[in-house]
């Protein structure tokens, strides 16, 4: 019984039925719609009607809280679900509908238009007699959308066109949802031309990009589906349609140059996002003849808009990535009625439909990041101050060259209080921003040395927290270019100027910290190859000290040397790198505690007045306090004796109620009273 019990449960969390067979998208949005409407009685689905239109949803659960449709409100209805009617004083919809034939199911499920056609087209006595059809059926809003003089067209020959169109919507034989599969096809009645089938996670159902509205209406001698739009015929494939569109003449000869026809004409399944030819003439000519020139910048701008499966647009009722065939994802959506490309209206027209997939036109070019310079990738980013200065400083070419270089461009809230004044030294230091490789952030390791153009080595350092190089940290995701690759970072770099000992001697702030670092022997350690974090007390930290103890601190150079390496840690930390909290051990033996908050770093509580002042063998904070080691703190120095009094009286202290409760303990509370006594 429990193991019938727990096999039951597992096929329920699986979203499998009894019989074994999964559940397919379109059922399991189905049953959540039907669970939905359960309190209203049995056989009723909950469905979400989009406000100001006639378009209804089945809702899965993501949907049921958002309340939203491509961004618009709706408004929670309840009906019979499919295949149920209502009976007359009992709730809910406690009724099968009666099981006829195909042509009189038209009409109960609300395709009376596409029954009067069957009737006018001869096509009736076929559907009303013995045999095995599914049909697409349009309901009477589709017909009443069709063109006019399309229209006109089909009732116009009623015998021939209104009759093949309307075969075109059948298949000979009974196809329930859960046999539509995506990126199937299904021969039809007519001339055996296939009807394209995507059936999406999200449980929508198309034929020839038409929404499934109620499927699975069965019938005696068949199944109707009803569905939204009125279906056209299609031979093409896509290579097809970009060869005979007239508004996609540039398209068609990119296509030629990066030899994508075969795969365009392939019986893959893709969504072509077609950019017109005024989407090519918004670009400027320079950019567009170099990307068109450059036959791997022009395969990943063409690959950048092809989707790597068939996206119709009614499947399309909230954002969602999608993989394009040059590896990077586009977020797709849509907004009402129009579809979206990364959140832009860009789509000029929709679901152009074609035997291997679906093209949709676009009226902007997408140039991902593969097939831009660094220059591109940066001028309208969060780092485009960074790029005005490399071209105030005529360092353009290495931007939109054909080199392979890696930039660290500073975020432009680096500049918040303005750009730093345009000299030689400006000119250096900014081409000690750019590596000689182009690089990808996730193969770098620790201790990993750079080459600037600029001739400096440059360090990585890993944290748990971070990935470094020098004194700036990676503040974003890298964007690989053609030849360039962006790393955005959170400062302007420091490149090391000499070892520990050579940066503090240079610096007149810390004359007092040199000295006393002589004293104490310590500067062949601070000059020597290493990876040293030193807290530097200024001169202004020593003089804080008072006079007396500063004389007895620097005439002692054995305990002067100990508070010295209690500043020093031995491992390379930025500041980018401390968390909430990071305890660094120091040369002397004792932890350092660095934290910081709200952008200030503090050492043992102490502000740290500068930070990452690099050199060849550490990193260097500015600190205006002389930090004292555990063991020189008088709150917590343990080697002075304690009071055996004091002791005494804590322990009795502690004894004296529980000794007046307990005769037992009596004895030992008067002989500590004793002891006290002596």
């Amino acid at each position: 019984m429990e193991r019938g019990v727990l096999l039951l449960a597992l096929a329920w969390a699986l979203g499998v039925t009894l019989s074994g067979a999964a559940k397919s998208p379109y059922q399991q949005v189905l049953q959540h719609s039907r669970l939905r409407g359960r309190q209203h009685g049995p056989n009723v689905c909950a469905v979400q009607k989009l406000l100001g239109t006639n378009r209804k949803y089945y809702t899965n659960c993501k949907q049921w809280y958002q309340r939203k449709v491509c961004g618009k409100s709706t408004m929670i209805s309840y009906e019979c679900c499919p295949g149920y009617e209502k009976v007359p004083g009992e709730k809910g919809c406690p009724a099968a509908l009666p099981l006829s034939n195909l042509y009189d199911t038209l009409g109960i499920v609300g395709a009376s238009t596409t029954q009067l056609y069957s009737d006018s087209s001869n096509l009736r006595p076929e559907i009303e007699g013995p045999g095995s059809f599914t049909i697409f059926a349009p309901n009477n809003e589709a017909w009443a959308a069709l063109p006019a003089e399309m229209l006109d067209s089909l009732v116009s020959n009623v015998n021939i066109e209104l009759l093949n169109a309307l075969r075109y919507h059948m298949v000979n034989r009974r196809v329930l949802t859960d046999e539509l599969k995506h990126g199937t096809s299904l021969p039809s009645m007519y001339q055996n031309i296939d009807l394209q089938i995507h059936h999406y996670p999200n449980g929508i159902v198309t034929v020839n990009c038409a929404r499934l509205l109620k499927a699975d209406h069965h019938a005696t001698n068949g199944v109707v589906h009803l569905i939204d739009k009125v279906i056209a015929t299609t031979t093409n494939t896509i290579q097809q349609i970009v060869e005979t569109n007239e508004n996609l003449e540039t398209l068609r000869a990119a296509v030629a140059a990066s030899d994508l026809n075969t795969l365009l004409e392939s019986d893959d399944q893709f969504t072509l996002l077609a950019p017109t030819n005024e989407a090519f003439e918004k670009i400027p000519q320079e950019t567009l003849n170099r990307i068109l020139g450059d036959p791997e910048a022009l395969k990943d701008l063409l690959n950048h808009h092809i989707l790597k499966s068939a996206m119709c647009a009614e499947a399309i009722i909230a954002g969602l990535s999608m993989e394009t065939l040059e590896g990077t994802m586009l977020e797709v959506g849509c907004t009402g009625d129009e579809l979206t490309l990364n959140g832009r209206a860009i789509i000029a027209e929709k679901d152009v439909l074609a035997v291997n997939g679906v093209v949709h036109f676009v009226n902007e070019l997408l140039i991902p990041d593969s097939a831009k310079t660094l220059f591109e990738l940066g001028k309208e980013s969060d780092v485009s101050t960074s790029i005005d200065l490399f071209r105030q400083a005529d360092l353009s070419s290495h931007l939109t060259g054909n080199e392979r270089v890696t930039l660290l461009a500073p975020v432009n809230i680096v500049f918040k209080d303005g750009t730093p004044p345009m000299n030689q030294n400006t000119k250096s230091l900014l081409l000690d921003h750019i590596l000689k490789e182009q690089l990808s952030s996730k193969y770098l390791y620790h201790g990993q040395k750079l080459e600037t153009l600029g001739g400096k080595e440059l360090r990585v350092f890993v944290y748990r927290n971070n990935l470094c190089i020098e004194n700036v940290c990676i503040a974003a995701h890298d964007r690989r270019g053609r030849f360039g690759t962006l790393f955005t970072v959170d400062k302007m770099l420091t490149p090391p100027a000499g070892t520990v000992m050579d940066v503090l001697k240079a610096d007149q702030r810390f004359t007092t910290l040199v000295a006393a670092i002589q004293s104490a022997g310590l500067m062949e350690t601070l000059n020597r190859p290493g990876t040293f974090t030193v807290f530097a007390p200024t001169n202004e930290a020593f003089q804080a000290m008072p006079q007396g103890e500063l004389n007895k601190l620097m005439g002692n150079a054995k305990e002067l040397a100990t508070i010295l390496k209690y500043h020093i840690g031995d491992e390379i930390l930025v500041s980018g790198a401390v968390g909430v909290l990071v305890r660094l051990k120091s040369l002397q033996g004792d932890k350092i505690e660095v934290t910081a908050k709200n952008n200030v770093v503090n050492v043992n509580k102490e502000p740290v007045a500068e930070t990452d002042i690099m050199a060849t063998n550490g990193v260097i904070y500015a600190v205006n306090a002389v930090l004292q080691p555990p063991a020189f703190r008088p709150q917590e120095r343990g080697d002075e004796p304690a009071d055996p009094a004091l002791e005494i009286f804590k322990q009795a202290s502690a004894l004296s109620k529980v000794s007046q409760r307990s005769a037992r303990l009596a004895p030992v509370y008067s002989r500590l009273l004793a002891r006290m006594k002596q």
